[in-house]
């Protein structure tokens, strides 16, 4: 055990995923362009929504923090789509997981390592010139420096948890067929708990009662919290970070025991 959780036997995986990554350069700009399209049909519809300059409007927001908020929301977006749902479900359809088992390392972390060039290449490649590209077109909201640091750990969190929930995902592959369903089902699903489609200070009672206590909430509703100042003293901001943490060591935890339940009963077929 302690041999598979050396941090220095997953340094290979994470090169390998960052070769495979640069191999397929053209992607970064067909999610970029995708990421602006939709970024840019979700701003401009709420900044006519909030077009009143002279004061905050629904939940609270100016025009310039709801602005702020719908764009940073699909940078952490972008951060998130780390492809560990689809690799881990194509692994297990091809069989490919059963040499990935007998190597002397954790599947798990394999998958983590393998992931975390994806998330840094899509935020520098991607994330950033979406962000650099509405600031030019539009007015942002700056953060207090002690607001930007918060957001900053909120969103390493929220990375981590979105790893978790893409873990889980893909690992649907040992109980059907095709994920195809699970994915487009869950990217719904977090694209509105977590925030990225409608703010949930803007949701109805409660719906927004559902959305705070399930963790989509902490992948980007609570980083933009924290980002925009939205939050009441140092309890506030601890409050979001506790929420975050909380649900981080509940899924890894969950991660870990389905993994095991799910390897027990992986059988492999072909010659």
């Amino acid at each position: 055990m302690r041999t598979a959780l050396r941090p220095g036997r997953y340094l290979p995986f994470a090169t390998s995923g960052l070769q495979t990554l640069l191999q397929y350069r053209s992607t970064f700009l067909v999610t970029g362009v995708t990421a602006a399209a939709g970024a840019a049909v979700t701003v401009f519809l709420w900044r006519a929504v909030y077009a009143d300059p002279t004061g905050p409007g629904p939940g609270g927001f100016t025009r310039e923090s709801i602005t702020t908020y719908l764009v940073v929301a699909q940078v952490l977006a972008v951060a998130h789509a780390n492809r560990v749902d689809d690799e881990v479900a194509a692994e297990v359809y091809r069989g490919d997981i059963a040499v990935a088992l007998t190597r002397p390392v954790s599947y798990p972390l394999v998958r983590l390592a393998a992931g975390l060039p994806v998330v840094a290449a899509n935020t520098a490649l991607v994330g950033v010139p979406l962000l650099v590209l509405f600031a030019a077109l539009v007015p942002l909201t700056v953060p207090a420096p002690a607001d930007a640091a918060l957001f900053l750990l909120s969103a390493v969190l929220s990375v981590l948890l979105a790893f978790c929930v893409n873990l889980l995902t893909g690992m649907a592959g040992f109980v059907t067929t095709n994920t195809w369903g699970v994915r487009m089902a869950k990217q719904g699903v977090v694209a509105f708990f977590a925030g990225q489609t409608v703010p949930l200070d803007l949701l109805p009672g409660p719906l927004r009662a559902l959305a705070s206590v399930l963790p989509f909430r902490a992948m980007a509703d609570g980083p933009l919290t924290l980002l925009l100042g939205r939050y009441e003293g140092a309890a506030g901001a601890a409050a979001v970070l506790g929420h975050q943490l909380a649900w981080t060591a509940g899924l890894v935890l969950l991660c870990a025991v389905l993994w095991r339940a799910a390897v027990a009963r992986l059988e492999v077929l072909g010659g």
